[in-house]
């Protein structure tokens, strides 16, 4: 049986990954959040995976806050960077493969084409700089996976999706930006293609496909629309209007387009990416 550790696994994708780990009966999971398992005390994670023995180390664990990123630039780095570098010494030692997760935030988004894995990482915040030191830190990529992901939403947690949502039933208009694009991400989506590379690549990891791939649902949207297709699959009647990303100033630059290609991780493991559009259906029919 494939032995599965998943760190962060009270966040959107490590819940997500819960709420699925049912379908996959040929797997272990040990799921741990901070309570469980400290990743910033390398000596005591070190410990803990040496006596375990995960063949999988799923990193879900990051800190997530774009915005007090740019007022507490060590807590970020200590959460998105020095847990990856403790996370890959103790996955060395005990032969375990490690896929962490990282973020279309590492690119400063004004190529204006979707973002390949060979594209040259610039970020412009604080949140990207750290998540990008984190990546430095899987030098040894055969035995590492980065898979970066873009604008996750779920029906878990705080998100995007229900910001909107919680806005709807408190405002008749609501604005939203609407010139900064990319690609709204299911979580439960991202949480299945994760499961099925692993159950693809086998509990020897003989198969393993180390690198970067990026994953993303399909479809391009900017922020308007992400909020426009919510309010009417919801039927909200809220009134939505466009602002520009100088209307709505905050801490941290956002990236102006951060389309991921997925053609690396599609051709690599056979994963079929839904359309952004119906999956957000799939999602809104979980939420009261």
């Amino acid at each position: 049986m494939t032995k599965i550790l998943v760190c962060g696994a009270n966040g959107q994708l490590g819940s997500s990954l819960k709420d699925l780990s049912g379908k996959f009966v040929d797997f272990h999971f040990d799921f741990t959040d901070i309570d469980e398992l400290d990743l910033t005390d390398s000596v005591s994670l070190e410990s803990y995976i040496a006596r375990t023995l995960p063949d999988y180390i799923i990193n879900c664990a990051a800190y997530t806050s774009v915005d007090k990123a740019e007022a507490e630039p060590e807590k970020a780095f200590l959460l998105n960077a020095e847990v990856v570098n403790n996370l890959y010494k103790a996955a060395v030692k005990s032969d375990s493969k490690l896929i962490h997760i990282s973020t279309d935030y590492v690119f400063n988004g004004r190529n204006y084409r979707p973002y390949t894995e060979s594209d040259l990482p610039d970020p412009d915040s604080v949140y990207g700089l750290s998540k990008l030191k984190g990546e430095s830190y899987l030098s040894d990529i055969k035995n590492s996976m980065i898979i970066r992901t873009s604008w996750l939403y779920s029906k878990f947690g705080n998100n995007f999706l229900k910001t909107i949502l919680r806005l709807c039933s408190e405002r008749e208009e609501i604005r939203i930006v609407f010139d900064q694009v990319g690609t709204p991400t299911w979580a439960g989506d991202l949480a299945e293609a994760l499961l099925e590379i692993v159950e693809k690549t086998g509990k020897s990891g003989s198969d393993f496909k180390g690198g970067i791939y990026h994953y993303s649902n399909e479809g391009v949207a900017s922020w308007y629309d992400f909020a426009k297709e919510i309010i009417d699959i919801r039927n909200t009647g809220t009134k939505i209007m466009p602002i520009e990303t100088r209307d709505y100033p905050l801490p941290a630059p956002r990236p102006p387009f951060s389309v991921l290609n997925k053609g690396k991780i599609r051709n690599s493991f056979g994963i079929a990416i839904p359309n952004w559009k119906d999956s957000l259906h799939i999602c809104l029919s979980q939420i009261d």
